[in-house]
């Protein structure tokens, strides 16, 4: 976001054509643009995401802020299992450096990681972003936040949307996806509202930094 953009203080209803419609207007720059989606946990930015590769067709590449995980095993050392997912647990500097060499497009083909939701851990160079690409898009939790290091990821970003959704779906969809990887119920319902929320009302602080402030419309 450009210093002197004054982002809207209110989200918006937008469609998924008028969001493809920006996306194609970053992609006829004429060189490698990077378009951050944030929001919090369960607010549909994966698939959002997914709807936005499938109909730009080869012209965009996905990588997530998830891939920067720590391991268990290092969340583990550090005492942090209990919290993954709070804005301590990721390498940022890791994130930050690939963000670099995916906008200078220097290279043949930059690999990025991806997090693996059955394994809960994060599998390196799986994402191949090949030089000629002119869009990535990349989408995860902090990415306007401040804060360990997580401030320099908007340096890297030619736009930047938050995506908002009610807060009584945003939980319901995070109980159905713990359990549809295998977690009780109750143990699902804990951790949404232990983790999950403590990590919404840290994200939702960041809303103010996006240069689009959004509710989605279109049923994905």
């Amino acid at each position: 976001m450009s210093e002197d953009t004054a982002p809207p203080a209110e989200a918006r209803p937008v469609g998924l054509d008028e969001l493809l419609a920006r996306c194609r207007a970053l992609i006829a720059s004429g060189s490698r643009s990077i378009l951050g989606i944030v929001g919090t946990p369960g607010a549909g930015k994966s698939t959002l995401c997914a709807a936005l590769i499938a109909a730009l067709d080869g012209d965009a590449v996905l990588v997530g802020q998830d891939g920067f995980h720590f391991a268990n095993q290092e969340l583990e050392r550090l005492g942090r299992r209990d919290r993954k997912g709070a804005p301590d647990t990721f390498d940022v500097d890791g994130y930050v450096a690939l963000l670099g060499r995916l906008a200078r497009a220097d290279a043949p083909v930059v690999y990025a990681p991806v997090f693996d939701r059955a394994l809960e851990e994060s599998i390196g160079s799986a994402v191949p972003v090949p030089a000629g690409v002119p869009l990535v898009i990349t989408e995860g939790n902090y990415l306007l936040g401040d804060g360990h290091g997580w401030e320099r990821v908007r340096e890297h970003l030619d736009e930047s949307w938050f995506l908002e959704v009610a807060p009584d779906v945003r939980h319901d969809r995070l109980v159905r996806r713990r359990v549809s990887y295998g977690h009780s119920p109750g143990d699902s319902a804990d951790w949404v509202r232990d983790v999950d929320e403590a990590n919404a009302r840290i994200v939702d602080g960041s809303r103010g930094n996006a240069d689009l402030l959004l509710h989605l419309t279109t049923v994905l």
